[in-house]
């Protein structure tokens, strides 16, 4: 999964014009383009064209593949050509961070669990956010070595933008990854956010860890105590 990091450098890359033009250049095209296509489509060298393109896959924006634009095979046909295309993976970055397609993901899931089985949208809302946040638990656990398990949970929320902070011995939430959201149905998503972050608690530790939904201005519902 792309990091805070990789996705600035990604976004970062486009701030140069040229770069920025020939990567709207390969998007608009109904195939992967080569560098000579594109170099004379916008008018600049070819060598600068390749430059530029390698750059853009290199940060994730294009991906490539090779072939023979001559359509021959065999001895002679000549060497496959690189071509560009825009790559699938989706690029975004949110200050202070936000998690909207997470709970997008978790509210389709939910209507699709109660549709299927009859429980209501709420109930199971909780269920797929505990067992999604069991899943952020399970790989914080295997991330690296041994630590104090408020050092697991916090570094795996500060991984999702929630902006963990120390207050005495325990852990507040300076950010809500779902302020928007949160606004608007304070209850649903206060619920979905402390079940998320529940599972995540029982998978690091349970005994030794709790939350609970603390609400107050300024951040997270949730705020994360040494048992």
């Amino acid at each position: 999964m792309p990091t805070f990091t990789d996705n600035v450098s990604g976004i970062g890359l486009l701030s140069d014009p040229l770069r920025r033009e020939i990567y709207l250049y390969v998007c608009s095209q109904p195939t992967a383009v080569g560098r000579d296509e594109t170099a004379d489509a916008l008018d600049i060298a070819h060598h600068k064209a390749k430059f530029h393109l390698d750059k853009l896959e290199e940060q994730g924006l294009l991906e490539s593949e090779f072939a023979r634009l001559t359509g021959r095979t065999g001895p002679g046909a000549g060497r496959p050509a690189k071509l560009y295309r825009r790559a699938p993976q989706e690029i975004s970055v949110s200050l202070p961070g936000r998690e909207y397609e997470l709970a997008g993901k978790l509210m389709a899931d939910a209507i699709a669990a109660s549709a299927a089985s009859g429980e209501s949208v709420i109930d199971a809302l909780l269920r797929v956010a505990a067992e999604h946040g069991r899943a952020w638990g399970r790989a914080a656990m295997e991330s690296g070595p041994r630590r104090e398990a408020l050092d697991i949970a916090s570094e795996a929320l500060a991984e999702h933008g929630y902006e963990p902070r120390s207050v005495g011995p325990s852990v507040e939430l300076a950010n809500c990854p779902f302020h928007s959201l949160a606004s608007e149905h304070t209850e649903m998503v206060c619920g979905m956010n402390l079940a998320l972050i529940d599972g995540l608690v029982d998978e690091v530790d349970s005994t030794g860890l709790r939350c609970s939904l603390e609400p107050a201005d300024g951040r997270c519902c949730v705020v994360l105590h040494p048992a």
